[in-house]
């Protein structure tokens, strides 16, 4: 049993205007840090394509299609104020959607422990019929109800910890019963959701919202006070991380002070949660994280928790 990491080159392809935030450096950054020879055990596969079938999972067809017929053969489209399409992105973001489900299938099927998403477009931002914040496919979303409807899962949890919040997976999950999601997330920041008084139409949504230059001793605390003990409570059969990196303190988008040791911590939290309920199944999907050496050192720590480092 072992971790699993998950790439495709055409997240090099999904290219963005220069000074853009979310640009392929970031993809790059991670596979030099996982390159490294502590990293030598990593069972290493390459994202199937994913399918328009996958993604309806959680975006009604029409929207899906819409984000087909928007994909330029040449030059950029933009989607919203920063979100935009060149002739790879829908490529990337299909192949982001199929690394996502494949991790699932591995870590069902006890082929892999855990699994590592190094997959670009990112996905939390994006709501089920609305593109926005970087996100074309809510590939965390995608990868819960996947593991319901394919191999049986009762109760998912997503937790996500990029800067930002997920308003994305709120929106997808608001009136589930059978998938948690709980961020952290500073707030006020894009994209303005995720108060604690949102807690879906079944308490089913847990939102610790830090403030700016809160750093490890307020994340854990909220950690450990707000998110873990409903995560235990609820005894998932799947988490799920939306591993954003851009609440560590060297990033430009952000005000939250956080160390490669923090990520490392909360993997190795939530990973005994799966420990103890899910038979150690976890999923973890690259988010943000737009400094690339705050991203690359961050991946690293968590992908050396993930493999019990």
């Amino acid at each position: 049993m072992t971790t699993l990491l998950i790439s495709h080159p055409s997240s090099l392809r999904h290219v963005t205007p220069p000074g853009h935030p979310e640009r392929a450096d970031r993809i790059r950054a991670v596979q030099q840090a996982l390159e490294d020879e502590r990293f030598a055990l990593l069972q290493r596969v390459e994202a199937p394509e994913g399918t328009l079938a996958q993604v309806a999972l959680c975006h009604p067809a029409a929207y899906a299609q819409a984000i087909v017929e928007a994909a330029p053969q040449e030059g950029m489209v933009q989607v919203d104020a920063d979100t935009i399409m060149s002739p790879g992105t829908l490529a990337a973001a299909l192949h982001g959607v199929g690394a996502a489900v494949h991790a699932v299938d591995e870590v069902m099927s006890r082929r892999a422990t855990n699994a590592f998403s190094a997959m670009r477009p990112p996905g939390h931002h994006a709501e089920s019929d609305k593109a926005m914040g970087f996100c074309f496919f809510n590939n965390a979303a995608i990868a819960a109800r996947h593991a319901q409807r394919a191999h049986g899962a009762e109760r998912v949890a997503i937790v996500d910890w990029d800067v930002h919040h997920g308003n994305g997976t709120q929106e997808i999950f608001w009136g589930d019963a059978s998938v948690l999601y709980a961020s952290t997330h500073e707030m006020p920041l894009y994209p303005g959701t995720g108060a604690p008084s949102e807690r879906g139409e079944h308490g089913t949504i847990v939102n610790a919202p830090l403030r700016a230059g809160d750093g490890t001793d307020v994340f854990r605390d909220a950690f450990e006070s707000a998110i873990l003990p409903r995560l235990a409570a609820f005894a998932p059969d799947l988490v799920i991380i939306s591993a954003g990196f851009d609440a560590h303190w060297r990033d430009p988008l952000a005000n939250i002070n956080l160390k490669e040791a923090d990520f490392a911590w909360a993997t190795q939290k939530l990973m005994e949660i799966a420990d103890r309920h899910a038979g150690g199944r976890l999923v973890s999907i690259l988010e943000g994280g737009y400094d690339l050496e705050g991203l690359s050192k961050s991946t690293a720590a968590h992908v050396m928790a993930l493999m019990r480092g």
